[in-house]
């Protein structure tokens, strides 16, 4: 599904509360009942409940579902989208909000800004999008249910990216540095490159050393505990970084610029312990699609036969725990419990797709029927003036003091508009802090079209 924010500077408090409510709800129900949305939203009287439920209803946050056994609502991704946008902005971590960058089977990218101007990456997982049938064949994850809970997977992964790419960059891991997360949606740093798959040609003298570097970063995430899972030429940026350096033949002479190329990881949602019981097979799946590809594009064949899994982890043994990445990555809030739910989805990628694992390229997918049939297994608290008490995905106290950025304090308005907004239509996400400024956006908004009290 595609973002819209057109509707986000609308919302009253009211309006947050009862969609928080729905969130809240879903932890235990999968159509959450109206009287219950009542209960926990704590708004007065009834029918300004019903008055809520029915904008949200008709802008797609949240949907009625047919059928059900008695009257109530499940949360969209439409309705999650927001709730994650409104932490951002009330963090101040986004400012505007630009053009879609990428899509692929299982997220959406899309360009945004700071309120230093600051250019990011916001990208929203959306499992269950084209793979829903790998989720399918796994019923005992199901319990029972005819569908599978996409927002709540959706959720893993995200959480999960962050606490990898959160070691990973700190290690010095040439990986884009993470900078907030909530709910299913995970903002980075922004770099100026293309995916490998979109390189036509490498110099002959460079093809060679982008080889080697591709696949010591390999053995270099296997020696600390890490293994990528989907390591292949759409998950690998491409940055030229030009060195320029002047001959001292003349002084006039012309800078002679070299240009290197730097590889940067992306994708953690699959990233694996070496310790895992198949963590040879996709160590060496991540070797054989970095060889055949260069092989199939740039026409160039290693002479070395390796790397070996045996001989990338020997040394794991002797790390001290703090130096082990995937033992970091589970004390940082991701539970190994939460690992398995998400390897229930995540590792069965071979049905359905190439050799690889992987879909054919550039395959968005479909979405299925099912992808907004389900709802997110998340509990959060209410304050009195409707906001949270607490970012809900924080599962750790430790995690939260160090992902600060997620707090929902009050956001001042913020004149500053973000650098190179045109190259990428950047536009503010102005939101109104008063609720009776809303209120009477909404009532000229319906005057005007005729239909207003």
């Amino acid at each position: 599904m595609k973002l819209n924010t057109a509707a986000l500077r609308y919302l009253t408090s009211e309006d947050w509360r009862v969609l928080a409510a729905v969130e809240q709800g879903s932890k235990n129900h999968e159509v959450v009942p109206t009287p219950l949305i009542t209960q926990i939203a704590g708004l007065r009287g009834g029918s300004g409940v019903h008055k809520c439920i029915s904008s949200l209803t008709k802008v797609g946050l949240i949907a009625k579902v047919k059928n059900a056994k008695y009257d109530g609502y499940r949360l969209t991704y439409g309705g999650l989208d927001y709730l994650a946008l409104n932490t951002h902005r009330r963090s101040s971590i986004l400012y505007s909000l630009g053009n879609q960058i990428g899509v692929g089977k299982e997220s959406d990218i899309y360009i945004t800004a700071s309120s230093t101007g600051r250019q990011q990456v916001l990208k929203l997982h959306r499992l269950g999008r084209i793979s829903f049938r790998s989720v399918k064949a796994n019923r005992d994850y199901l319990r029972n249910r005819s569908t599978g809970s996409w927002l709540y997977l959706s959720r893993l992964a995200a959480q999960k990216e962050f606490a990898v790419m959160k070691v990973l960059w700190r290690e010095g891991f040439a990986v884009p540095e993470p900078i907030a997360w909530s709910r299913h949606t995970v903002v980075m740093e922004f770099f100026d490159a293309f995916p490998l798959r979109m390189v036509e040609g490498v110099p002959v003298e460079k093809v060679g050393g982008l080889y080697a570097e591709l696949m010591d970063v390999i053995v270099r995430l296997a020696q600390r505990g890490l293994i990528h899972g989907d390591f292949n030429e759409f998950n690998i940026l491409i940055k030229e970084e030009e060195h320029a350096s002047t001959t001292s033949e003349t002084a006039s002479a012309t800078p002679n610029t070299n240009i290197t190329l730097r590889p940067i990881l992306i994708d953690f949602p699959q990233t694996i312990s070496t310790s895992h019981a198949n963590a040879a097979m996709y160590f060496d799946r991540d070797v054989a699609c970095i060889k055949r590809y260069f092989e199939r594009r740039f026409k160039y064949t290693s002479d070395e036969e390796g790397p070996f899994f045996r001989d990338a982890v020997k040394g794991y043994e002797k790390l001290a725990r703090e130096e082990r990445l995937d033992v970091e990555v589970e004390a940082s809030g991701f539970s190994r419990k939460m690992g398995r739910e998400l390897e229930r989805f995540v590792e069965p990628k071979l049905p359905g797709g190439d050799e690889d694992g992987r879909g054919e390229e550039g395959d968005g997918g479909e979405d299925s029927e099912d992808e907004e049939d389900e709802v997110e297994e998340v509990d959060i608290g209410l304050r009195e003036d409707g906001e949270q008490a607490e970012d809900p995905q924080v599962d750790d106290p430790k995690l939260a003091e160090e992902i600060g950025g997620l707090s929902l304090g009050e956001c001042e308005d913020l004149a500053v508009k973000p650098v190179g907004a045109a190259d990428f239509g950047l536009m503010p996400i102005e939101l109104d802090h008063d609720p009776d400024v809303v209120s009477e956006k909404v009532h000229t908004k319906k005057k005007a079209a005729g239909w207003a009290i």
